[in-house]
């Protein structure tokens, strides 16, 4: 183990340093010396996503490259930050496992473990009290959640912080109510001319309404809704090897001919 962590040391020890030669207004890179937090966010939004997408393929060499890729905007971030001298890359490391030990009290002190949903709570609370902390006053307990993560990630998490406040339903039967309600004023909606604005209100209070249902059902939505991506993905490409064999093409042949092949193909998939 000892000898791990020095190798392990050592490693982060040269990327810094390759990082701030890179950074070196005489010698280092034009592009990366142009850089900016702001410039830098959309590559570290997108390296996460690429990390996100080696874990889909269960691609381990991608993997450990698409970790390094996200690591260096890490590390790219924090050179900036002490340039500026704001903070450095040891204390980003130091704040979350800061964080991390403050947030296990049941790992590294004499508190004891519960229950998964205990824990939930416990970690809840956790973050919390540390809202309360920040210098910055919170005028709602919605405050810190970043708008900038996808879509439905973020509406995720909007309700899980009002859920933990008490705004919630007891159950699931409400949620489903309330999803064919959101659907009936969409209906309504489709009636009207000239009304495409509201259609769109609709349609987004439908989607709200279905993270809402996969919280109360302890499913991702996110990772539900990728997964039906990628069934979708095989089912039309299968599809399209069935019309290959044949011999028809895609774009001259009726609907009713299409969704019979796509039965066909989902069939084959399902066998």
């Amino acid at each position: 183990m000892g000898k791990f962590m020095v190798k392990t040391s050592t490693q982060i020890e040269r990327l810094l340093e390759i990082m701030k030669a890179l950074r070196d207004p005489d010698t280092g890179c034009p592009w990366d010396i142009e850089q900016t937090f702001k410039t830098i966010s959309a590559y570290t939004i997108e390296e996460a996503y690429e990390v996100a997408d080696a874990i889909e393929r269960m691609d381990m060499h991608d993997l450990k490259d698409e970790l390094g890729d996200l690591l260096f905007q890490v590390v790219f971030h924090a050179r900036m930050a002490e340039e500026q001298g704001d903070f450095d890359f040891g204390d980003v490391a130091k704040a979350i496992g800061d964080k991390l030990v403050r947030r296990h009290p049941h790992v590294f002190s004499d508190e004891e473990a519960g229950s998964h949903e205990e824990l939930h709570r416990a970690w809840e609370q956790h973050k919390k009290n540390e809202r309360k902390q920040k210098q910055y006053p919170q005028k709602s307990f919605l405050d810190g959640i970043a708008s900038s993560m996808p879509a439905l990630r973020w509406s995720s998490k909007l309700q899980k912080r009002a859920a933990h406040h008490g705004f919630d339903w007891d159950n699931v039967a409400p949620v489903f109510e309330k999803l064919h309600e959101e659907i009936d004023e969409l209906k309504q909606e489709l009636d009207q001319h000239d009304n495409q604005h509201r259609i769109e209100d609709e349609l987004g209070d439908i989607l709200f309404a279905c993270v809402n249902l996969a919280r109360h059902l302890k499913v991702n939505p996110e990772q539900a809704l990728r997964d039906s991506n990628q069934k979708f993905i095989t089912r039309f490409q299968m599809m399209e090897s069935l019309l290959e064999s044949d011999e028809k093409e895609m774009d001259e042949c009726p609907v009713e001919e299409l969704e019979a092949y796509w039965q066909k193909a989902k069939q084959q998939l399902d066998n």
